[in-house]
């Protein structure tokens, strides 16, 4: 009977992690999910693999998961081996004619495939996408090309494209574009599947990213902001540097477009993605209306 006590106790913690997921379960049943998959969450083979675990479960349990994922590090580190200056301007990537060749062949060539080969050996079919594909993305430069060079922004989503998607596969969309005359863009990932929540009506935006959310300075520690409207943010944002102002900005547009809440979680942590989903507890920030 001693022995047996461990085995116990541990089925029945499962048995409660699994009653507790039920209602979100049954709530998110046939609805879209958009995550922004990047940061730590994609160099960490572990990390890699239960990303690939999380999002497979979410299309058996009847979610609809569309990705979207930069890769800056692995941009920065290619762009490094040859030599070219790595450079952020208010969050977003300093992007040369080089640059932008590099982070395509970066995120179409070798990311976006890795990703659709390891959600396809999960047991789930994954089509891989970029901005060009279908026409998806239509971009212009960002008000201040100057300063950052070839970046571009998102102005329309082909919703069609990614409904006929995904209704039988799970579309992982790389943040890159074209625009009509055929120049390309570094698209931020954050801003992209801002966009494509927002396009799409989705009902969550989940960010991945490398802190535990929204930091607010509090002296010697930064204290998380686990709860905020999108008014809040939006008059936060102007005092706001670094790579978290577009991770913010991306909630604000996901929510003004339709989705009822946006989150920016650590995607360092393993399963990050199904703790934010499906306990009562979550993890991270939640951006609301």
């Amino acid at each position: 009977m001693t022995e047996q006590a461990p085995q116990s106790r541990a089925a029945g913690v499962s048995v409660e992690t699994l009653l507790e997921a039920l209602p979100y379960i049954r709530e998110f049943h046939g609805r879209t999910v958009v995550i922004k998959y990047g940061g730590a969450a994609m160099l960490d083979e572990g990390l890699r693999d239960d990303f690939a675990a999380d999002v497979v479960l979410l299309k058996y349990v009847g979610l609809n998961p569309v990705i979207v994922h930069g890769g800056g590090p692995e941009i920065s580190r290619y762009m490094e081996r040859l030599g070219l200056e790595v450079k952020f301007h208010e969050g977003l990537r300093v992007s040369d004619a080089e640059t932008v060749e590099v982070a395509k062949m970066v995120l179409v060539g070798k990311l976006n495939s890795e990703i659709v080969q390891r959600l396809n050996r999960r047991g789930q079919p994954a089509v891989g996408l970029a901005g060009e594909d279908g026409s998806l993305f239509e971009v212009a430069p960002v008000d201040n090309a100057d300063k950052v060079g070839f970046v571009g922004t998102v102005q329309r989503v082909d919703v069609d494209v990614l409904n006929h998607i995904a209704a039988d596969y799970i579309p992982v969309i790389a943040s890159s574009a074209s625009d009509r005359s055929g120049q390309s863009y570094n698209v931020n990932a954050d801003e992209a599947a801002g966009k494509v929540a927002a396009a799409l009506g989705a009902y969550k935006a989940i960010f991945l990213t490398d802190v535990e959310g929204w930091l607010v300075d509090t002296g010697d520690t930064g204290s998380l902001i686990s709860r905020a409207s999108v008014g809040e943010v939006e008059e936060q944002l102007p005092g706001i540097d670094g790579g978290m102002r577009p991770k913010l900005q991306a909630c604000v547009d996901a929510i003004q477009g339709g989705a009822q809440s946006a989150h920016i979680i650590d995607g360092r942590k393993p399963h990050s993605l199904l703790l934010e989903l499906f306990t009562d507890a979550g993890i991270g920030t939640m951006v609301t209306p």
